[in-house]
């Protein structure tokens, strides 16, 4: 019950020396401080890493063919294979699980540099046939026109999407870029949507500098047949592609007579797996957060703790006169009790009301400034840290009170009254 007695003498205790009091508080206030900054802090580099990936699906793996390192079936060690596009409806059908399965081809990158002609300009980019579910695994703004269609795979049209690094190098200022022609080891593709890669890698010079045609189209004008270079898979929502990994494997290796051990057949690299690494590592940054910001924080404690042990003994002969009018050991806790908790409280919402603007003009500089090539970006914490940390002041401002507390319900009536 709301007792303004009760609250007038509270305020007048901690009151009665400003400064003292003022001291003690700032030990919490840097300890909430400390915390709430060191988590934005963390959740900023979080933000500006995963902005790296630029809305990548990182519930994805990538799989190429290497050399089999084992004889198996009558077949040598050594042996080269490739991937088929029967393998993908193969896939498909073994794993359920799975959301895309993406065959890909290229020129050019790790296979040796392409020529690409526009009239009077040259240059040497990657090449890559894909089917059109390729944007949903590698995310791109697309600048003008679009991207790859089913009617482009399945009419086989040499049709380009070409980055805006290809744009600028191949074509001049202003000049018309969808409808024109461009020549890929000495066949035409009509261009028909230029890209924009997202995320950090997206402003780096190379990522600007792809081209991307229909699967099929690129098989036939480069005679790649059915050959499959390598793949892009992505698990579905509520599934690990990491999981599912093996049984991907699995088909691979029994369609290609590969030894169910040979696990250096089949190259791959899983995307989601070292996705998973990077939030494990935001998870103990966020604890080491935690760690320190209450190390911090039990220092303002122990501060609060000490002045509420000197409050009591000022206030020993008052304990003695309220103990000798009947006031129960209860009262006189709860009167501590409340002091300290009230104590911490204010002091611990002056430090998250400090640390919120200052997160709030760091947000405010960073409005303006290009942040998809920083490891740092919206620095913030959420509503759930709040009340962590408003829990956190509870608990403390009645650990720091405990002691102080049954020091004084322990103050004999007789013993204060006799104190000057």
């Amino acid at each position: 019950m709301f007792s303004r007695d009760n609250w007038n003498e509270i305020i007048e205790a901690l009151s009665s020396n400003w400064f003292r009091t003022t001291l003690t508080a700032f030990g919490v206030l840097w300890g909430i401080f400390i915390l709430v900054i060191l988590l934005a802090a963390g959740k900023g580099l979080e933000n500006g890493v995963k902005q790296g990936f630029g809305g990548i699906a990182t519930n994805s793996m990538f799989m190429w063919t290497q050399t089999a390192s084992r004889p198996y079936k009558g077949l040598p060690k050594g042996r080269r294979y490739s991937f088929k596009i029967s393998d993908v409806a193969a896939i498909k059908e073994a794993v359920p699980d799975l959301r895309f399965v993406s065959p890909r081809n290229q020129l050019g990158g790790f296979g040796g540099t392409n020529n690409v002609v526009r009239g009077l300009n040259t240059g040497a980019y990657n090449v890559y046939g894909d089917y059109p579910e390729i944007i949903q695994q590698e995310p791109m703004d697309i600048t003008s026109g679009r991207f790859v269609n089913y009617s482009d795979i399945n009419e086989k049209r040499k049709v380009a999407v070409i980055g805006d690094g290809v744009r600028r190098e191949m074509y001049d200022q202003g000049e018309e870029v969808l409808g024109s022609y461009i020549k890929i080891n000495g066949v035409n593709f009509m261009v028909i949507g230029t890209y924009k890669k997202k995320g950090n890698n997206g402003n780096m010079e190379e990522a600007q500098k792809q081209i991307y045609v229909p699967f099929t189209a690129f098989s036939q004008a480069f005679n790649r047949g059915e050959d499959v270079g390598w793949m892009a898979i992505t698990a579905n929502d509520g599934s690990s592609i990491t999981e599912l990994k093996g049984s991907i494997m699995d088909v691979i290796k029994s369609r290609h007579s590969i030894h169910p051990e040979d696990d250096r057949a089949v190259g791959h690299f899983d995307l989601y797996e070292e996705f998973s690494k990077i939030n494990g590592l935001f998870v103990a940054l966020k604890g080491v957060a935690y760690f320190v910001g209450v190390l911090v924080l039990l220092s303002g404690i122990i501060g609060i703790s000490n002045i509420m042990l000197i409050v009591v003994k000022e206030r020993t002969n008052e304990i003695g006169i309220r103990r000798a009018l009947g006031a129960g050991p209860w009262k006189i806790r709860g009167q501590v009790l409340t002091e300290s908790v009230f104590l911490t409280i204010i002091s611990g919402m002056a430090g998250i009301v400090l640390a919120t603007l200052i997160i709030a003009g760091i947000n405010y500089m960073m409005q303006g400034m290009d942040t998809s090539e920083m490891m740092f970006a919206n620095p913030s914490v959420d509503l759930q840290v709040v009340m962590t940390a408003l829990a956190i002041l509870v608990i403390s401002g009645l650990l720091a009170g405990l002691i102080p507390a049954q020091n004084a319900i322990r103050v004999k009536p007789v013993d204060a009254l006799r104190t000057e």
